[in-house]
């Protein structure tokens, strides 16, 4: 994991200090896919002419994982289910677990996108919202996360999911910053490219405190905890040129913003391709 260093726009370096977002454990959890044992065409299909068990299905997943009822959501997995970060059957399971036991009340919505049938792997994109809350210390934490994913559905058990786009915030506070995070969603190996996080409230006379950083994504990640470096920010946000590294992957992009009032934690799925 790197922390860039609170400066104006500009380059940085890799810096190896230890650090971790406080909600990275939820990153890529939505791995809700949905799938039917009946005959479906071969081409890809809006979500309107989706089956009605497709789409049911759907509810069922969103229903218990509302419930938070492990077991129910792990039996729509193979047992040889696999992930684009690195996560199996089992370490989905343990995520899972982790996860909900730390947020008190949360709430999935999901969409289907698209669906396409291929012989007899059907194959579906969802987006999935999350919204809850979680307390440290006495103290509660908002979340709101979006996650776009693929998932590869074979005998009404998902078996290959890869995570497509996802972006999350994190809030305390009676008045957290209100941040608009620019970063995009995919680039090249070795491209560079802006991270700007900029809170909408003027600052008058508080103290703007934060930082940035960026962590590959592996499935070790999901658990890996460590210690945020915050510093004085000389202006309303942070405004960095980071550089993409040569070879492809997937990153988590992080900005922590802390003011009178309230912190604000923003992390979004960076995607390196050749």
């Amino acid at each position: 994991m790197t922390i860039f260093p609170i400066v104006q726009r500009q380059s940085f370096q890799n810096s190896y200090l230890w650090a971790k977002p406080l909600f990275s454990v939820l990153l890529g959890l939505v791995l809700w896919g949905i799938g039917t044992g009946i005959s479906l065409r071969a081409n890809a299909e809006t979500p309107e002419t989706a089956p009605a068990n497709v789409t049911n299905l759907l509810n069922q997943i969103d229903a218990a994982a509302n419930r938070q009822d492990v077991e129910k959501v792990m039996g729509f997995y193979g047992s040889n289910f696999t992930n684009s970060d690195g996560l199996d059957y089992q370490i989905l399971r343990q995520v899972l677990k982790e996860f909900w036991n730390k947020y008190s009340q949360l709430n999935y919505r999901t969409k289907l996108q698209s669906w396409q049938q291929n012989g007899d792997i059907l194959t579906t994109t969802t987006i999935t919202e999350i919204t809850g809350t979680k307390k440290i210390d006495n103290r509660e934490f908002a979340l709101i996360s979006t996650i776009t994913s693929q998932q590869q559905i074979q005998g009404k058990k998902i078996i290959k999911q890869e995570i497509i786009a996802e972006k999350n915030q994190l809030t305390l506070g009676k008045k957290p910053p209100t941040v608009v995070f620019n970063l995009p969603e995919q680039v090249k190996a070795g491209q560079e490219f802006n991270i700007d996080a900029i809170v909408q409230e003027p600052l008058d006379n508080d103290i703007l405190i934060g930082t940035a950083i960026t962590q590959p994504i592996t499935a070790e990640a999901y658990n890996d905890s460590g210690l945020l470096q915050l510093e004085f920010l000389p202006s309303g946000g942070i405004f960095k040129v980071g550089q993409a590294p040569d070879t492809a992957g997937n990153n988590w992009i992080s900005a922590i913003l802390m003011r009178q009032g309230g912190v604000t934690l923003v992390t979004q799925r960076l995607r390196v391709v050749k």
